[in-house]
C-alpha cells in the first residue's frame, strides 16, 4: 500500500533588508529544493499583507510568504531542516527570520490559527502570543536570528493561507504590453487561473470575454487562483478588464 501523503503549509517572514533579495525569492529557493530532492509536491507561493504601523519594523510592505505541499512522513523533518539551513545561509544580516510549518489535517482548532492570521492584518501581535498559540496547536515555529519577530508573520501567514481567502499569488502569469482579448474558457486553459471574478463577487461564465493588459496576477479566493476584473468603458464599449497591479495591494 502506498504511503499516505501528509499536507503541510510552510511560511517564512522577515528574512530580508533593503537592497537584499526578498522573502519570496528565498521561499521559492526552498520550494525548488524540496522538489529537486523529490520530497513531494509543492504549490504556488502566496503573499499575505500584514498590519502596517510605525511600531512594526519591516523592509517594504510587511508581507509574509507561504506555500502548501504534500509529502511522506519520513520527509517532514528533512523539509524543515532544508528550509532552516537556507534561512540561516541566505537571510539578510540585519533580518529577524522566522519559520512556521503547519500540518492542517492534524489541527484540532484550525479556526484559532486563521483568527490569529486575520488579527495580524489589523493589529500588532507579540512573539509571546505566537509561541503560545503554536504550543497550544502543536505547530512548529522557530526563530533564526535578530529579534526573531519573523515568527509572528510566519505563523500568521499559515493561518491566512489556511483560510483560502487571503493574499495574492507571487509573480505574474505574463505581461501584456498591449490589450489582449481572451474568452474565459481559453484563459483558464492557457494560464494557472481557476476562475474569473469581479470585485463584487460575480463569477464570469466561461463564454464571457476578458481584456488583459499589464501584469496579470491572481489572488487566493475560495482556495482557487482567481483573476479579478472590473468593468471598463472605452470608445462607447464596456468590457471586463483585469484589475491593475497597484489595485491588488490590498490583497
Amino acid at each position: 500500500m502506498p504511503e499516505q501523503k501528509i499536507k503541510y503549509l510552510l511560511a517564512i517572514d522577515d528574512t530580508d533588508q533593503e537592497n537584499w533579495p526578498g522573502t519570496g525569492h528565498l521561499l521559492e529557493k526552498i520550494r525548488k529544493n524540496i522538489e529537486n530532492n523529490q520530497w513531494g509536491y509543492t504549490g504556488k507561493i502566496t503573499r499575505h499583507q500584514l498590519f502596517v504601523h510605525p511600531s512594526i519594523p519591516y523592509t517594504s510592505h510587511n508581507s509574509v510568504m507561504c506555500f502548501p505541499g504534500q509529502t511522506c512522513q519520513e520527509f517532514i523533518t528533512e523539509i524543515r531542516k532544508c528550509a532552516i539551513e537556507l534561512i540561516k545561509k541566505e537571510s539578510a544580516p540585519l533580518s529577524d527570520p522566522g519559520i512556521c510549518m503547519v500540518l492542517p489535517e492534524e489541527l484540532c482548532f484550525p479556526e484559532k490559527l486563521i483568527r490569529f492570521g486575520l488579527r495580524a492584518k489589523k493589529e500588532k501581535l507579540s512573539k509571546n502570543e505566537a509561541y503560545a498559540l503554536a504550543k497550544n496547536l502543536s505547530i512548529y515555529l522557530s526563530e533564526h536570528g535578530g529579534t526573531g519577530d519573523g515568527i509572528i508573520g510566519a505563523l500568521a501567514g499559515t493561518g491566512l493561507r489556511l483560510s483560502g481567502n487571503d493574499g495574492r499569488f507571487r509573480g505574474r502569469h505574463f505581461f501584456a504590453e498591449s490589450i489582449i482579448k481572451y474568452q474565459v474558457s481559453d484563459l483558464c486553459i492557457k494560464m494557472p487561473i481557476d476562475s474569473v471574478c469581479t470585485e463584487n463577487e460575480k463569477y464570469l461564465s466561461t463564454k464571457e470575454w476578458v481584456f488583459l493588459e499589464g501584469k496579470v496576477k491572481t489572488i487566493l479566493k475560495n482556495n482557487q487562483s482567481v483573476l479579478l476584473v472590473k468593468s471598463h468603458r472605452e470608445k462607447n464599449q464596456t468590457f471586463w478588464k483585469n484589475i491593475h497591479h497597484s489595485e491588488l495591494k490590498n490583497y
